[in-house]
């Protein structure tokens, strides 16, 4: 069977770059059919009718060339890191398509090993993507459970201790943040993804739960809140009207301590009733105050009236003649009395000065009854002879020891005892002894 001889095809356009080297590697027969050489032969791969023998070989040699810039392009993109293996595969599909059995005059053996360099080189850049992509899928499992493990710990507070404000907000931002993940981050593995899927969605509802029970039962609570403040405010409407000065004001004291302990009713509650509280309450204190400054205004004259008692009262100090200062007392405090009450400003004032009046003449008389006392007189002048007795003892032991050791003891407990004696007749004298 003869060889099969490639169609002839137009002439090329005149060359521009020197594709010589390939060109050696094929030669232009006598009826002008292009061969390369192939193993231990040759093959036909084309010819150029009208030719010089040299385009033809060019022109193959161009197309080899071609292949081979193709291959080496493929070669220098594998240490690229941003190109994918996916890309270089895809490249070294299209080159082996159109280097396999092509008609072009080279070094095919060259092009062959280079074709084999790519491949190589793809199934090292798979295996590198692969550890990447493993790396990355590890990571990526990482921080996913970092948000499920927060949404879980978030789950599992004490319910007493949740701060459900911040809490919630938390909540959402892990939500957001879990979907920015599935949406742009690294894809998981399906059974990775789900399994952490359902812990993170489950943590959100038991949260969710939790919520809803509390703010529930929050409701309930402020509702009966509501109403016991409701109550105390209508107590304390009813209150403000009073002219009961004194009971009403302990009243509104009682009615302050249980607003204090009834709890929160929300703010708007809370506020709404606290106005009409504090509206009734100044009004009431408002009126008591009223009051009683025309009261003080009304003792004005009872204060001067007083004002002159006080100073007479203190002109009675230093006491001299004991009956006649009580006398003058007695007449000063029936007078006080009957003078009637003072401003509220000047009561603790007017009443302390007449109480250190009266206190210094309790005093007085303290001193003389006890220096009239037959009893205590009768233990001072019997301590006085004892110590007397003692002393003339104490002073013929003195003078009848040679011992010298003895003698200053007995002379130290003759000076205490000198001491005692002569303390003793001053608390004589002063009781009248």
């Amino acid at each position: 069977m003869a060889p099969r001889r490639p169609a002839a095809v137009p002439v090329p356009p005149v060359i521009e770059t020197d594709h010589s080297a390939s060109a050696a590697f094929g030669r232009v027969d006598d009826e002008g059919t292009v061969y390369v050489r192939e193993g231990d032969g040759e093959r036909a791969v084309g010819s150029y009718p009208g030719a010089t023998p040299e385009q033809a070989l060019l022109y193959f040699a161009r197309k080899y060339d071609e292949l081979h810039a193709s291959a080496t392009l493929l070669r220098q993109r594998l240490n690229a890191p941003e190109v994918t293996a996916k890309e270089i595969a895809d490249g070294l599909g299209a080159l082996k398509t159109h280097a396999e059995g092509a008609d072009v005059v080279g070094d095919l053996p060259a092009l062959a090993a280079l074709v084999a360099e790519v491949e190589t080189g793809l199934a090292d850049k798979r295996s590198r993507e692969s550890a990447q992509r493993a790396e990355a899928k590890k990571a990526a499992a990482a921080e996913r459970e970092a948000i499920v493990a927060e949404a879980e710990s978030i789950a599992a507070q004490p319910v007493e201790r949740i701060q459900w404000k911040s809490s919630t907000a938390r909540m959402r931002e892990l939500l957001d943040t879990w979907k920015t993940h599935q949406k742009s981050g690294v894809r998981l593995d399906k059974d990775v993804e789900s399994a952490l899927w359902q812990r993170f969605s489950k943590a959100r509802n038991s949260f969710d739960k939790g919520r809803r029970h509390h703010f529930a039962e929050l409701e309930s609570s402020r509702g009966e809140v509501k109403a016991t403040k409701e109550a105390l405010v209508a107590e304390a409407e009813r209150l403000s009207t009073s002219t009961d000065w004194g009971q009403t004001a302990g009243a509104y004291k009682r009615l302050m301590d249980q607003w204090r302990h009834a709890g929160r009713a929300g703010r708007k509650n809370d506020d709404a009733l606290w106005e009409r509280f504090r509206a009734a309450q100044d009004a009431f204190f408002t009126a008591k105050d009223e009051e009683q400054a025309r009261e003080d205004e009304s003792f004005r004259g009872n204060l001067e009236v007083k004002e002159r008692l006080l100073v007479e009262a203190q002109a009675l100090l230093p006491i001299k003649d004991l009956g006649a200062t009580k006398g003058a007392l007695r007449s000063i405090q029936e007078r006080w009395e009957a003078a009637g009450k003072v401003p509220r400003g000047d009561v603790d004032r007017m009443e302390k000065g007449l109480r250190a009046v009266e206190q210094s003449v309790r005093d007085a008389e303290d001193t003389r009854w006890k220096k009239s006392n037959p009893e205590l007189s009768a233990r001072a002048n019997s301590l006085v002879s004892q110590l007397q007795a003692k002393i003339a003892e104490l002073e013929e032991q003195v003078a009848a020891t040679d011992d010298a050791g003895r003698r200053r003891r007995l002379e130290g407990e003759l000076e205490s005892s000198r001491s005692l004696l002569a303390m003793a007749q001053a608390g004589a004298d002063e009781l009248g002894g």
